[in-house]
């Protein structure tokens, strides 16, 4: 047992150093994003599998610029937007960017909503309790500790893989036969 040890601290290592970028990647995989994913696959079925490729390097790309930028310079986006383009173009573009957050959530709560409802529990009373399970994690809760649990918790998209392949696709059709 013992000789496990060492493989298993550089698993935990290899986690601390990957634990932001892997939530962060797992972060569309919501309410919003799932419906998104089940309209185009029943709109386009497998045609438009190839584009995660590039879509995941990109999103790599964007995520590891925006991290370099912020160390390098210990400023936030609004603010570099700012000082390269001025005020009137950042407000715009943080307008537009709280525009989309608000639906954001809009979606997660009504995936909230529609979740509990499969459970027999009523939306008007889990959704406000869920707004006060978040609120009270982002005001009160240590970074540290829910890093580590949204860590673990990223591992249940697992699930995904395992349901791709009990569903058994035809995967004839990837190859356009």
């Amino acid at each position: 047992m013992v000789r496990f040890r060492p493989a298993l601290a550089r698993l935990f290592f290899i986690l601390s150093i990957l634990g932001p970028g892997f939530i962060t990647a797992n972060v569309d995989n919501d309410s919003g994003g799932i419906y998104t994913y089940a309209a185009a696959g029943a709109q386009f079925g497998y045609s438009l599998l190839w584009t995660i490729i590039p879509v995941a390097v990109c999103l790599t790309f964007a995520q590891e610029i925006s991290a370099r930028m912020g160390v390098a310079t210990g400023k936030g986006l609004s603010e570099l937007i700012r000082e390269q383009y001025g005020i009137r173009i950042t407000f715009v573009l943080m307008c537009g960017l709280v525009l989309c957050n608000v639906g954001d959530v809009a979606s997660e709560f009504a995936g909230v909503a529609s979740s509990m409802e499969l459970f027999g529990l009523n939306k008007l009373a889990t959704v406000p309790i869920a707004a006060v399970l978040v609120w009270l994690l982002v005001v009160f809760a240590d970074y540290r500790k829910l890093e580590k649990i949204f860590v673990v918790l990223s591992f249940l998209y697992i699930a995904y893989i395992i349901t791709a392949f009990l569903a058994r696709p035809d995967c004839s059709r990837l190859r356009g036969t």
